[in-house]
């Protein structure tokens, strides 16, 4: 499933699409948002953005568009008169200026008043979102501290989108790395200078990956995969998805565990139990 990054990614395209214009056209595929439809034409989409892995259209009279992609949906952006190439079911199309948003195979799509957008039963139960809600290195490193989180493994407590809303599993295994904390450590028993790195880390290699879309390793050591030959999905992690490869940092071989049912790389050396 995408994470965070590639949300917020798909939220800012599809905000370019359709940002400043009001809407010719409105469809909805489900019977409940379908009779809706004609009261969005004439609306203007203010802002499209990202809470974790739904994705938020603004509109101009206080509503807003929630939809969550799961394991399939994606958003296609077109000229309103070419329909995509594509043998997905569509699920929402939105038209503005003769300008196309065509949401496909997503099945958890409503509309909602900016009011009661936080009643919402998924976003309710979210956190912050990294890239969007402007959390800070001090707020994170505050939060990471807050009773129901402090003493929790961090391999798990990584996962926990009420922790930060985006977090998965290649960022888990990204961020504990370049923190050098293994992913028994709980935040509680870190050391300040441990917890300042976890939370500088936490939104750098969340930032980097939106940045890069997608690529969280150190500009060299990616360069110098890449001069080895190396395959994307090699070179684009530091450790995620690279086990029984060296370590860019040391040389030791990369691991491979199992945590919270997902997939956890680790540098064995640069991140020790302790």
């Amino acid at each position: 499933m995408p994470e965070g990054p590639e949300i917020r990614r798909a939220a800012d395209r599809v905000h370019r699409q359709l940002a400043g214009r009001r809407l010719d056209h409105a469809w909805f595929a489900f019977p409940d948002l379908a009779g809706q439809a004609a009261s969005l034409i004439g609306r203007e989409v203010t802002a499209v953005d990202s809470w974790g892995k739904a994705l938020l259209t603004r509109f101009d009279d206080g509503r807003v568009l929630y939809s969550h992609n799961q394991l399939y949906g994606v958003w296609k952006l077109h000229d309103a008169e070419r329909e995509p190439d594509t043998g997905r079911s569509l699920r929402v199309r939105l038209v503005a200026e003769g300008r196309a948003a065509s949401l496909y195979s997503a099945s958890d799509v409503s509309l909602w008043d900016e009011a009661t957008l936080k009643d919402h039963p998924f976003l309710s139960r979210l956190g912050p979102d990294l890239l969007t809600h402007g959390v800070t290195e001090a707020y994170a490193r505050d939060r990471l501290l807050e009773p129901r989180f402090r003493r929790r493994g961090l391999g798990g407590l990584l996962l926990d989108q009420s922790l930060f809303a985006g977090t998965g599993n290649y960022l888990r295994s990204e961020i504990l790395f370049f923190a050098g904390l293994h992913h028994a450590s709980r935040p509680a028993d870190l050391e300040e200078g441990a917890l300042g790195r976890l939370a500088v880390c936490v939104l750098a290699v969340t930032r980097q990956a939106y940045d890069q879309a997608g690529v969280t390793n150190r500009d060299d050591w990616a360069a110098t995969d890449r001069a080895r030959g190396a395959r994307r999905r090699h070179w684009r992690f530091a450790v995620f998805e690279r086990d029984g490869l060296p370590c860019h940092a040391c040389g030791t071989s990369i691991e491979r565990v199992t945590l919270a049912s997902r997939r956890l790389y680790l540098c064995p050396r640069c991140q020790p139990a302790r």
